[in-house]
């Protein structure tokens, strides 16, 4: 078996264990020299802020000047603003060093190219062949690469936050800004102070150990919860590596992706431009299309992973698209999901009219849901076992819809289930996680 692939998201694992070990990171990083550099070439690597970061940064950084790539480090930065410096910068390709939501002792792994994107099936395909190659396919380069630092990165990623919303002034506005202790930290509450905003800071202050530790968009209760404590107007909530957006009404409820993507549309439609269609994925809640077809918006279905969004938006031509966890794309903003251009975006939205966010939120409530995680092996053909049980539930009566599909990102299935109640969606759920411990 392959030690290093990529899933949904880029390389990821345990640190210490493949493939985030230092002799197979150093591999990597020449691999990706190799497959997206040249001559000349440089490459973009930022970091969140979890204690690894350290290793893992120094390992693919040697693997690079091994191949003769020059490498440009910015520190904690958000994974969208390393798709937007690759650009600015010239670079051969972006790197992030991030477990985006999962825990500090997780660290992985992610490259954009040229253009900003993520990289083609292709690209991650000739990255691994050199990665599991063997050793002699690792070779000094005749001319080695160079280090530098980018010490102005951050100041850059706000000003490109700030262009995309020209003119918005948040003057008056109090906005709890949960940055996951991860590695928005700086420059989510940067952004809405320039803009005006009163910010009172949440998951602020990491220290190596505590990025999305009961905060951040896996977490938002504790924000939200700040939120209706200290009378503030709304919250804004990122995940670790800042691509993931949840927003908290003044009264503490909780939107998420898919929340915010009705949202946006409604709003854009009262003033007059609405989007022509919108991109979910396979657990976007079926409530989103039914509310989309009120207002006479189109909704179409991607594999989950926001490249997946991202890359059927541009076959159907439109903007605006999303994933409920909270990846966030609108594409003529930016080339890539990112929760900070999102949240503006919202802000921006409601102010010609002063909408508050409650307002604007308050005609869309998604079907009751359970979403599961089951864990399942290598190998153990628990996904072939348990995918009839699914497609039976789907069949039963109030139930919405039933999805079981392998995480890109960890050893588990996951399954949702959508219902007239939440009753009915538990039940159902619990038959198929009994039928997993029977296969077991």
């Amino acid at each position: 078996m392959a030690e290093c692939a990529f899933g949904t998201d880029g390389v990821r694992g345990v640190v210490g264990e493949p493939p985030i070990t230092p002799d197979l990171l150093v591999r990597l990083g020449y691999a990706i020299g190799v497959v997206l550099g040249g001559p000349g070439r440089e490459v973009v690597i930022a970091k969140d802020t979890r204690l690894s970061g350290y290793m893992v940064e120094s390992a693919i950084e040697a693997g690079l000047v091994a191949a003769g790539i020059d490498t440009a480090l910015t520190g904690p930065l958000p994974t969208p603003a390393v798709a937007h410096l690759v650009a600015a910068e010239g670079a051969a390709a972006g790197i992030v060093i991030s477990a985006s939501h999962n825990p500090y002792r997780d660290n992985g792994v992610k490259v954009f190219d040229a253009a900003g994107s993520k990289l083609s099936d292709e690209q991650e395909r000739a990255i691994e062949e050199i990665v599991n190659g063997e050793q002699s396919r690792l070779r000094w380069a005749a001319e080695p690469g160079k280090a530098r630092r980018i010490d102005d990165a951050t100041d850059r990623y706000v000003a490109f936050c700030r262009s995309t919303v020209p003119g918005l002034d948040l003057s008056g506005l109090n906005v709890v800004c949960d940055a996951a202790n991860g590695a928005g930290y700086q420059a989510a509450p940067a952004a809405l102070r320039a803009l005006g905003a009163t910010v009172r800071e949440h998951g602020c202050e990491p220290d190596g150990t505590n990025i999305n530790a009961g905060c951040g968009a896996l977490h938002p209760q504790a924000a939200a919860e700040l939120v209706t404590r200290e009378g503030c107007d709304l919250g804004i909530v990122l995940d670790g590596d800042g691509d993931r957006l949840q927003m908290i009404t003044a009264a503490g409820r909780v939107l998420d992706g898919d929340a915010i993507l009705h949202a946006l549309s409604s709003l854009w439609r009262a003033q007059g431009r609405a989007p022509a269609g919108v991109v979910g994925t396979v657990m976007s809640n079926q409530a989103l299309a039914d509310a989309l077809a009120e207002l006479g918006v189109g909704f179409e279905r991607s594999d989950v992973g926001d490249r997946n969004v991202a890359q059927r938006l541009r076959e159907r031509g439109w903007n605006l698209g999303g994933e409920p966890a909270g990846h966030i794309l609108i594409l003529d903003r930016h080339i890539t999901g990112d929760g900070l251009i999102a949240a503006l975006a919202v802000l921006a939205a409601l102010a010609p009219s002063k909408a508050s966010l409650a307002e604007a939120s308050a005609s869309y409530e998604a079907y009751p849901a359970v979403l599961q995680s089951i864990a399942c092996g290598p190998g153990d053909g628990l996904y072939a076992k348990l995918a009839p049980v699914v497609e039976d539930l789907a069949e039963r009566d109030g139930v919405r819809r039933a999805v079981l599909r392998p995480s890109g990102t960890e050893p588990v299935l996951r399954l949702l289930v959508e219902a007239r109640d939440l009753e009915l969606a538990r039940a159902a759920a619990a038959d198929v996680v009994a039928r997993a411990d029977a296969a077991a």
